[in-house]
Parts: structure tokens; C-alpha cells; sequence
């Protein structure tokens, strides 16, 4: 097999990053379902997930997207790891300092007031977890980020038995869970991936931090940008639904953050895949139009696999969770189809970070972002709450075309528009179907799934080759 050897080396990484992402991310699926009935009803549920997203938006702020430069500038040979590891701790340090004297201004996010300590100590633990785990795997410590992502998601569903069913703390213990299980993994890939070994004041170097900063700095707006459109749906939803269907903002609320459980499948795929894939995209130099057009189109393959059956299975796998959120069904097939693009947009955004364009990233992402803003206020109007996720899905197609056309001058990926429009009309008629006809969605959906895998199979069958050969050397023998 040609270039065989770049092939292995990105299936080994994504096997060790899928050990830790399967594992800790079924914890999480089957957390999901737990919280709708340890929780006191879809409102409380609304509000703890409104709470994760005022972290989720702070946190970027507060790092100034440094992780972004961390593994990026970490992985260049010729940069002291040391004092990588030290600029990235001291634009924490910063942007922590800055958030604590914004105190007043952080409290008149809604919703934030009651939970502002909180929200601060899962702003650091998270800041200072994303950039000890960077880190290692910019020093290709693969299989230690594999063991921390099942750990922290065990402490994390071991901190909700004891915060939330045995201390009952509602939304209070939701969030000290998070920060919990943030704080001890810090600890733990601190001591036991010997960071301690690079932490030296003297290593800090003002003109590495200087150009780490013009790399990640753009990464803000973007990063704010991807929360506009992921995010910001919850608190429109809250804004605008008041009442509808004799249900309260917070209760809507709930229910699109439940409907997101489902979509959790193709960002579980993306994610594990692109923790591999952006170690690959960076070090491997020769041939890269090539191989990023045939990653491309298998990655591409099994999305639209997964994105296929987690439509047609939406609605009997909701059961799952308290009859109250079984109505969550609805958002999902179009939050699918936004998780799909979120992992095509991840891909491109690769490119990016091979040629160090920060920038290109962040005016897409904006794009994306304004628009969203724009058809979440008018589809809510129009076809109510579920607006939202359609408003979601256009924006990030958006989001991946202007960054298809826009890697265009660095690299020469063939996307195969052609074959990508046939699975998208299928899985958007399979889309329709469901809605349309929702008690006998389960086999009318199983035909278009079965298209949608038939015409993918041959290269969603490579891919499982390449995985097997890691595991069965005759395999490799006879390719």
C-alpha cells in the first residue's frame, strides 16, 4: 500500500485517541439520560446548560485561544517546549487576572449572577486542562491523553452521584462537578505527563509569546463565533419561546440541550478523528493535496453514515430519558446535520493551521456566526423553537463553503461536490420523511439509511481495513 506509513501513523492516533473519546464520551451518553431524571425537569435542566455555555463562551476570553497555539507551535520542532508551556501559562495567568477585575461585567450575563464563583473556578480548571492536555499531545504523549479522557469522565459522573444524587445540589453541583473532575485531571496530567519537568519562570520567552499571540489571537473572535452558533441557540430559545406550547423558556431550554444528545455520535467521530488528524496534517509534509483529499472523502463516508442512522434512530432512542424530554426528538435530526458540518468545518480548519492562517479561520467562522444570529431570531418566528437548529445547520454549511473555497490558494482537496449534494438530498429526504411521518419513521427511514451506507461502503470499508491492519499484520501483507 503507497504511503502506507503516514496512513498507520494516523490510524494509531486515532485508535488511542478513540480509546479515551468511546469510552469517556459513552460515559457521558449514558450521563445524559441520568441527568434528566436526577434533575428536577427539563427548566432546571435549561438552566444548568445555559450556565456550561456562559463557561463555554468565557473561556476563550480568558485563554485567549492559546491551546490553539500550544499544540501548533509545540509541535514545531524548532520552539523550546519549555517555553511554549510557560507562554501558554502565563496568557492564562493574564486572561484570568483581566476576568476577575471584569467581575461586575461578567455578572450582568444572564442567568450568571447566582453562579459567578463557580463560574470562575470552571473557567480556570477548564483553561488550565485544555492547556496540560495540549501540551502532551504536542509531545506526542498519546496514549496518556488517552487515559485522561477516561478518567476525567469517570471522575465527572462520580462527582454528579455526589454532588447531585446524594448531596442534591441542583444546578450548584452540576457546575462543581464540571470543575471538579477539570481540577484532577489537571493534577493528573501535570504530574504524571511530567509537565512540572518544563515549568521554569526563566523559559518564558517574550518573543515566542509575541508570535504564539498573533496565531491564536484571531482564534477568539472564531472561537466566540463557533459559540454564537452552537450555543447562542439555548439563550434565544429561553428569549423567544416563553409560553409556547404551554412550556417556559427554561423548559425549552432543556429540551434543546437534550436534543443535542443524539448528534453527540458524529462529534464523538469528529472529535477522536481530528485530535489524530491535526497531529498528521502538520507533520506530514510530502504529497498533502493527495492525502488530504482521500482522508477527506473516507472521513466524509462515515459521517454521513453515522448522520443516516442517528436520523433514523432519533426517536426510539430518545425513550431513554424521562417521558418529559421525549419531545427533544424533534431538534435532532437538523442538530445532526450541524454536528456533521462541525466535523467537515474542523477538517478544513486543518489547512489553516498547517499554513498558520489564524485569520482565514476566524472571518469564516464570523460569517457563520452573523448569519446564525439572523435566521435564529426569524426562523423562531416563523416554525418555532426548532428554528433554531435549522438556523444552526445553514450557517455552519455556510461556515465549511467559504472554507472549502478559501483553502483553494494553500491546498488542492477534491471534495467531490457531486457525490457530497447526493448523500446530503438523501439524508435530507430521510429528514423529511421523519418529520412528516414520525410514527412510521422507523422503517421508512431504514430505506434512505441504507442508500446512504451502500454508496459509502466501499470507502468506509477501507477504512476499516486500515484499522485491522494495525491489529493483523497479514492483512497488511496481502494489501
Amino acid at each position: 500500500m503507497p504511503d502506507n506509513k503516514r496512513y498507520s501513523t494516523l490510524m494509531n492516533n486515532t485508535l488511542l485517541f478513540a480509546i479515551s473519546n468511546l469510552s469517556s464520551k459513552l460515559l457521558s451518553l449514558i450521563s445524559q439520560p441520568y441527568l434528566s431524571y436526577i434533575l428536577d425537569g427539563p427548566d432546571v435542566m435549561g438552566v444548568t446548560k445555559l450556565m456550561q455555555q456562559v463557561t463555554n463562551l468565557l473561556i476563550p476570553i480568558v485563554s485567549l485561544g492559546v491551546s490553539y497555539a500550544v499544540i501548533r507551535f509545540g509541535l514545531d520542532k524548532s520552539k523550546d517546549k519549555s517555553s511554549v508551556f510557560m507562554n501558554g501559562l502565563a496568557t492564562i495567568a493574564t486572561g484570568f487576572t483581566l476576568m476577575v477585575l471584569c467581575w461586575p461585567l461578567v455578572a450582568m450575563i444572564p442567568n450568571a449572577g447566582d453562579y459567578l464563583l463557580l463560574l470562575y473556578l470552571c473557567v480556570l480548571m477548564s483553561c488550565l486542562r485544555t492547556l496540560c492536555t495540549q501540551f502532551i499531545r504536542a509531545r506526542m504523549l498519546n496514549r496518556l491523553v488517552a487515559v485522561d479522557g477516561v478518567l476525567t469522565m469517570a471522575e465527572l459522573v462520580g462527582c454528579y452521584v455526589i454532588y447531585l444524587h446524594w448531596l442534591d445540589l441542583g444546578a450548584v453541583g452540576y457546575l462543581l462537578a464540571v470543575a471538579t473532575s477539570d481540577a484532577l485531571s489537571t493534577l493528573f496530567v501535570f504530574i504524571v505527563g511530567k509537565c512540572y519537568k518544563f515549568f521554569s519562570l526563566r523559559k518564558f520567552s517574550m518573543s515566542l509569546w509575541k508570535e504564539m499571540l498573533r496565531y491564536c489571537v484571531p482564534m477568539i473572535p472564531a472561537s466566540i463565533s463557533f459559540w454564537v452558533i452552537n450555543a447562542s441557540d439555548m439563550f434565544f430559545v429561553q428569549a423567544m419561546c416563553e409560553g409556547v406550547d404551554g412550556r417556559s423558556g427554561n423548559e425549552w431550554a432543556g429540551l434543546l440541550s437534550t436534543g443535542y444528545f443524539l448528534p453527540q455520535i458524529l462529534t464523538l467521530v469528529g472529535q477522536t478523528f481530528y485530535e489524530a488528524w491535526q497531529l498528521s496534517a502538520v507533520s506530514e509534509e510530502t504529497d498533502r493535496e493527495a492525502f488530504f483529499s482521500k482522508v477527506f472523502r473516507v472521513y466524509a463516508s462515515v459521517l454521513f453514515c453515522c448522520a443516516a442512522g442517528v436520523v433514523w434512530l432519533c426517536r426510539p432512542l430518545m425513550r431513554m430519558f424521562q417521558a418529559s424530554y421525549f419531545d427533544a426528538w424533534q431538534f435532532v435530526p437538523f442538530l445532526v446535520f450541524s454536528s456533521m458540518c462541525t466535523c467537515l468545518n474542523q477538517f478544513t480548519n486543518s489547512v489553516f493551521v498547517v499554513f498558520k492562517r489564524s485569520v482565514s479561520s476566524l472571518y469564516t467562522m464570523l460569517a457563520g456566526a452573523i448569519l446564525n444570529v439572523i435566521l435564529n431570531y426569524v426562523f423562531i418566528l416563523v416554525m418555532g423553537p426548532v428554528g433554531v437548529t435549522l438556523a444552526s445547520f445553514l450557517s455552519l454549511l455556510l461556515v465549511f463553503l467559504l472554507r472549502a473555497y478559501s483553502t483553494r490558494g494553500l491546498l488542492e482537496i477534491n471534495f467531490r461536490p457531486g457525490w457530497m449534494l447526493l448523500n446530503a438530498a438523501i439524508v435530507l429526504a430521510e429528514t423529511a420523511l421523519l418529520y412528516l411521518f414520525p410514527e412510521q419513521s422507523l422503517w421508512l427511514c431504514a430505506i434512505p439509511t441504507a442508500i446512504v451506507i451502500a454508496i459509502n461502503f466501499r470507502d468506509v470499508w477501507h477504512m476499516a481495513m486500515l484499522l485491522l491492519q494495525r491489529f493483523v499484520p497479514r492483512l497488511h501483507r496481502k494489501s
